[in-house]
């Protein structure tokens, strides 16, 4: 396969422009600079509150830094309180080109979009020079998740993507899974798997943080659909979103924005640090594809059963559908049809090496189902975390 160089030397799968709105009084502008440029290769991203946050910050520098980024144009209201003089600066840093536009210093809403196609348009041009390199898969960071989860989740589509993280991480690439808090009652599996005793104190140390927020906010992840789609607990929701990971070491336990640079198996704790004070951590299943991104997946498999739509900006999104009907009913949107285990038409085993295949695949350029659609979801919000310690960063193999 093939990548996009950066001056950094990581190799992106994708060679994007993103104009980013650093408050909801920009959105608008913003939106309309990504719709009249019409390519699929201009991306809209942003933030929508206004009081600083250092996590917001932190996510926007890692994910306006992704090698699937070429370029970046940023689209300020002027009062906000995002830092963007920080943020420019950490883009044009990293060597790639960066454009900012000041709603409020360039004549309002009609001539800001006319500079944001201008400042498109040359980044694009600049951008349109990165070379194209040879790429591995153990040059590869992949994340998973799954939404809509219902009964048939944990038995076919979750397994058979832990089949292809498997294969995966034996190839030398990074595989993320996520989350503490819908791992809640497997975490003394998952310490065990641990590549060191410290690690696995920290695993069983962060979902016992889930657990604290999700009882002080009264709400868990376990949602209406999950009890209409046939799973009966938080326990076997937990089981079948565990089944992602595969059975491979976990090599380090990471949070939102640290990105990965080496190969092995991550958990990604999602839920904030600190005392409950954010309301439900993710409050939709792109929220936690965005973190899985920041921490650098070039794409992410999302598995479901219920069925979804999404896709995101930034990084193809390739859908398992654990559910034979759900995929009947969805199959212009579905990328892998997990649901032939139910049916007996094939194994854990093949529809792992499936998704394998797959994935170089998308890596190599061809498009997923929800790029071929135009999804582009976003959603970022406000959170806090501490650094992790050294008991969670990853180890030599």
């Amino acid at each position: 396969m093939k990548g996009y160089l950066r001056a950094d030397g990581r190799k992106g799968i994708r060679n994007i422009v993103v104009v980013v709105y650093l408050v909801e009084c920009a959105h608008h502008v913003a939106r309309a600079v990504v719709s009249r440029a019409n390519s699929d290769a201009v991306q809209l991203i942003g933030f929508p509150g206004c009081f600083p946050n250092e996590y917001s910050l932190t996510m926007m520098e890692r994910l306006c830094t992704h090698p699937n980024i070429g370029g970046v144009v940023l689209v300020s209201l002027g009062c906000e309180g995002f830092n963007r003089e920080r943020l420019s600066k950490t883009i044009a840093d990293s060597g790639r080109p960066v454009r900012t536009l000041v709603i409020q210093e360039s004549g309002g809403t009609r001539r800001t979009i006319e500079s944001g196609l201008e400042a498109v348009e040359a980044t694009q041009r600049e951008i349109a020079a990165t070379p194209m390199v040879d790429m591995g898969v153990a040059e590869l960071v992949v994340g998973t998740i799954c939404g809509g989860s219902d009964g048939t989740s944990g038995i076919s589509a979750n397994p058979a993507v832990g089949r292809s993280f498997d294969t995966l991480v034996e190839q030398g690439a990074a595989c993320i899974f996520e989350e503490t808090g819908e791992l809640i009652g497997c975490e003394q599996v998952m310490a065990d798997r641990a590549a060191t005793p410290e690690l696995g104190q920290e695993i069983l140390a962060a979902v016992e943080k889930a657990e604290n927020y999700y009882r002080v906010m009264g709400y868990g992840s376990f949602a209406p659909g999950n009890a209409e789609g046939g799973l009966t607990t938080q326990e076997e929701k937990s089981l079948g979103a565990y089944a992602k990971s595969g059975a491979s070491k976990i090599h380090g336990l990471i949070k939102p924005g640290d990105v990965v640079t080496q190969g092995g198996l991550y958990l990604l704790d999602v839920v904030p640090d600190g005392e409950p004070r954010f309301g439900f951590p993710n409050i939709v299943d792109n929220a936690e594809i965005v973190e899985l991104i920041a921490s650098g997946s070039h794409l992410v498999l999302f598995t479901t059963g219920r069925g979804s739509v999404v896709g995101s900006a930034i990084s193809p999104v390739i859908k398992v559908c654990a559910n034979p009907e759900t995929y009947q009913k969805l199959a212009d949107d579905m990328d892998v049809n997990a649901g032939k285990i139910i049916d007996g038409e094939g194994t854990v085993n093949s529809v792992g090496e499936e998704i394998f295949e797959l994935v170089c695949k998308v890596a190599d350029g061809e498009k997923t189902k929800s790029e071929e659609l135009g999804h582009q979801e976003f959603v970022l919000t406000y959170k806090q975390f501490e650094p992790t310690g050294p008991a969670c960063l990853p180890v030599s193999r």
